[in-house]
């Protein structure tokens, strides 16, 4: 154990420091791969708003002003028909996996929006519904029920309605009192009826008037489908199939961490050309018994090197608990690399990273290979007590060796002192304010020290995270 000090500040909380001493020099940190491509959130944000607007205009350069009630509800019905449709290819473009899209904005950040961005694709589609049967009930004089199977007679609005049931179904298996219930096999067999959802409502939409009207606008809208599709396909399937194929990649070793805790080496061949960088995590499926059916992201928590990906992993959950028993030359299949959290967002000469629990092995990563000088990069990393600390001989031999910093925040969660507080967060940080941050920990932890470091004087902008919980 390399020799540290002790200090007892609060009977409940006590930080073990590493001294920045040098230490014997190293081999260098691998050099960093190539940057990808990455597509900056805000201009998505724009492309997505853009999109939306231009779906707008083609339903205002269509629309027929009139007084009439059954023309109102028609013209409301085909506006949230349109920009549900719309809604729909955006919300399946987020999940698409499309790597400058994933680098550049954040698996996390895509999939809130894919939440939220669903929550209202649900409501436009519900409101066309209703707008349509209302404006069909008028125009015929009849009463809902008549209308309602007068509608179900025409086959693209029967196609449309069993879409809009998958949607709903999609919806309720989401609403997280129900996922917690759900096994996620189940819930990701659920999700993949969103496809089919998709593709019934995309027949739908070329027998209406606004699509089936002109040939231009058939052609753009088909188009749209078809590239969303491509992008599908291509990223989660044949991608993945590919780099299976030429990386071959197999379980090394699986080596114990600590109570619960296991490290997994990854070798393969050619590993370098998938470009990982650290802080990024990728999705594993192995290829045995209770493993392979579902894709388990863990973020790298060591630089490539030697052709060889290493993670480390909890046991926190059935799938988690069989990744320990794991033998040597199983099968790996490995989608990615993903995630944001990564030296691009680096704006500061200083940085901070900040760790609770197994939310360390991204920042491990990159806390040995952030370019810095002594004193730039400070780590934080948050505990329960010493048995709960991952990894803590690498982290404390890669302090020395480039005099960082390096704390162990170590205490109950529920203690009277807070080591997380803005107060104590600025006397183990001297200039706090001028730092990057870079957090990763458990939902609560991060949220608790999302907001202590706004008050501590943090721009949100400079407080880089991912949950990989939603990734």
């Amino acid at each position: 154990m390399p020799d540290v000090t002790t200090e007892a500040s609060h009977p409940l909380y006590v930080p073990l420091t590493v001294p920045q001493t040098a230490g014997p020099r190293r081999r260098r940190p691998p050099a960093p791969p190539v940057p990808a491509l990455r597509l900056a959130p805000g201009r998505l944000r724009t492309g997505i708003v853009a999109g939306a607007g231009a779906v707008g205009l083609l339903w205002g350069l269509q629309a027929r002003p009139s007084a009439r009630l059954d023309v109102l509800f028609a013209s409301g019905a085909h506006l949230t028909g349109l920009l549900g449709g719309y809604g729909v290819l955006v919300l399946l473009l987020l999940m698409a996996r499309v790597p400058a899209v994933e680098h550049g904005v954040g698996a996390d950040r895509l999939a809130r929006w894919h939440a939220l961005g669903g929550r209202y694709v649900l409501g436009l589609i519900a409101a066309h519904a209703v707008l349509a049967l209302c404006g069909h009930a008028v125009h015929t004089h009849a009463d809902l029920v008549t209308a309602t199977g007068d509608l179900l007679s025409y086959g693209a609005v029967a196609a449309a309605t069993a879409g809009t049931a998958l949607f709903a179904a999609v919806g309720i298996t989401s609403a997280r009192s129900v996922r917690r219930r759900l096994r996620h096999e189940t819930w990701r067999a659920v999700h993949l009826g969103a496809l089919l959802a998709a593709a019934l409502g995309f027949v739908h939409q070329l027998a209406g008037p606004d699509i089936a009207g002109g040939l231009l606008t058939r052609w753009l809208w088909s188009m749209a489908h078809a590239t969303v599709a491509v992008l599908l396909l291509w990223y989660r399937i044949v991608v993945p199939a590919r780099a299976a194929l030429r990386h071959d990649l197999r379980v090394a070793e699986v080596r114990d961490e600590g109570p619960g805790v296991v490290s997994v080496l990854v070798r393969g061949k050619g590993v370098d050309q998938l470009r990982a960088e650290p802080g990024q995590f990728f999705r594993w499926r192995f290829l045995r018994r209770g493993l392979w059916a579902t894709a388990l992201p863990f973020s790298l928590s060591a630089p490539v090197r030697d052709d060889t990906l290493r993670i480390t992993v909890k046991a926190l959950g059935d799938h988690t608990r069989r990744v320990r028993r794991l033998r040597p030359g199983t099968r790996v299949l490995a989608s990615g690399p993903f995630g944001a959290l990564t030296a691009h967002r680096r704006t500061r000469r200083k940085v901070l990273l900040l760790a609770g629990g197994v939310g360390i092995t991204p920042l491990r990563a990159l806390f040995e290979t952030l370019p810095g000088g002594p004193g730039d990069v400070t780590l934080l990393y948050r505990a329960s007590d010493a048995s709960a600390v991952v990894l803590r001989e690498e982290l404390e031999s890669i302090a020395r060796e480039r005099r960082a910093a390096l704390h162990f925040l170590l205490g109950p969660s529920d203690g009277s002192f807070d080591p997380l507080a803005p107060r104590a967060l600025r006397n183990l940080v001297p200039e706090l304010a001028a730092h990057d941050v870079y957090l990763c920990g458990p939902p609560a932890m991060a949220r608790a020290a999302t907001a202590s470091l706004r008050r501590a004087g943090v721009p949100a902008s400079r407080i880089h995270s991912e949950d990989f919980d939603h990734a």
